[in-house]
């Protein structure tokens, strides 16, 4: 079986694509998908690079985010048959936790495919049946690869713990982004008014096609929280996206009305910032952090999603031989939108 896989930690030479690892069998409450499509998220960068207490079983199949057809299922699945288009739950729960109860899943030990458990960038892979949904036909597979993460991802923050209500305004720190064009778009269909920095205004532009309301370019206009600011009557906004971290979270900050709140799920500059905290005493500013979403969100989600009243943004799509280079296609910023693998 082919699959794109990193060989130990380090560079894009750690990327390769193997044609020699076994087709999984499923056990019982199992399917096996003929993968079609797998989508990167920044993870698979992180998974690359390594960190202490990461330990891996060498080689490592990358990519959280997938979408295929059920080849075979186990004993006991009936929700799902052979031939059934699906998409994928990233968030693995281990079958005896409490929180499988608790509808907050994700609040709780998991696992998240491709990080600390194999990933789908494969041609087989065998995953609980519980991780699945089906695609209606005719909805692509690649864009059902690029919604799981991102969307479920961006819902939960906004929707769940957020409590994004219309009429509010939402500030979200970078376009480009899967989490962030998802977020787009999530704020749109709620009755929000949403703000964007863009980087430069190609992004922009594309964030404004998403439905942002109004857009800042990062490159005319670098003191952006003073603009929003102004642009808020001097108030700020309700909610602040900052998935950046380092870089630009004191001007979140900045951006935030009293009362208001700082929704995180993300550090792509860094993770460490130095705060006034008389800035979030004395302006009374929530700091949420959020992490992935339950089940019962992703359903919601991809309900949406598959409705056409969200739009998944699939930037580039490679083929699975070209894994490498579809790393550094991300991890360069080069597009708008998800990278996408084609299964061969």
């Amino acid at each position: 079986m082919k699959a794109a896989v990193i060989t130990g930690h380090g560079g894009l030479e750690v990327v390769q694509v193997v044609d020699n690892l076994p087709v999984p069998e499923p056990g019982a409450g199992e399917v096996r998908i003929a993968m079609k499509a797998a989508a990167l998220n920044r993870l698979d960068l992180w998974v690359r690079l390594g960190w202490p207490g990461l330990k891996l079983a060498m080689p490592h199949i990358t990519c959280a985010d997938g979408s295929g057809v059920v080849d075979a299922v186990g004993a006991g699945v009936k929700a799902f048959a052979p031939g059934d288009r699906v998409c994928i739950d990233p968030t693995i729960v281990d079958p005896d936790s409490p929180a499988l109860l608790t509808g907050l899943e994700n609040q709780s030990r998991i696992h998240l495919l491709g990080e600390s458990v194999p990933g789908v960038a494969a041609q087989y892979v065998v995953l609980p049946s519980r991780n699945l949904m089906k695609i209606p036909d005719g909805f692509g597979f690649n864009e059902a690869a690029a919604a799981g993460l991102v969307y479920v991802t961006a819902w939960h923050s906004l929707m769940t713990r957020g409590g994004l209500r219309a009429g509010e305004t939402v500030l979200i720190v970078g376009a480009g982004g899967g989490v962030n064009s998802a977020s787009i778009q999530i704020a749109k269909l709620a009755g929000a008014t949403v703000y964007v920095v863009g980087s430069n205004a190609e992004k922009c532009e594309k964030a404004r096609e998403l439905g942002a309301d109004v857009t800042i370019n990062r490159e005319e206009t670098s003191q952006w929280s003073k603009t929003v600011y102004q642009m808020t009557n001097k108030q700020g906004v309700d909610i602040v996206i900052d998935n950046v971290g380092t870089s630009t979270f004191t001007d979140s900050i900045r951006s935030t009305r009293i009362g208001g709140r700082i929704l995180v799920v993300g550090n792509t500059s860094g993770p460490f910032v130095e705060l006034d905290l008389r800035q979030i005493f004395a302006r009374q500013v929530s700091i949420i952090g959020s992490t992935m979403g339950p089940h019962q969100d992703f359903i919601k989600v991809m309900n949406l999603v598959f409705a056409g009243k969200l739009n998944p943004v699939v930037g580039a799509v490679l083929p699975m031989h070209e894994a490498a280079k579809a790393q550094e296609t991300l991890a360069n910023f080069d597009v708008f939108g998800k990278v996408v693998l084609a299964i061969e």
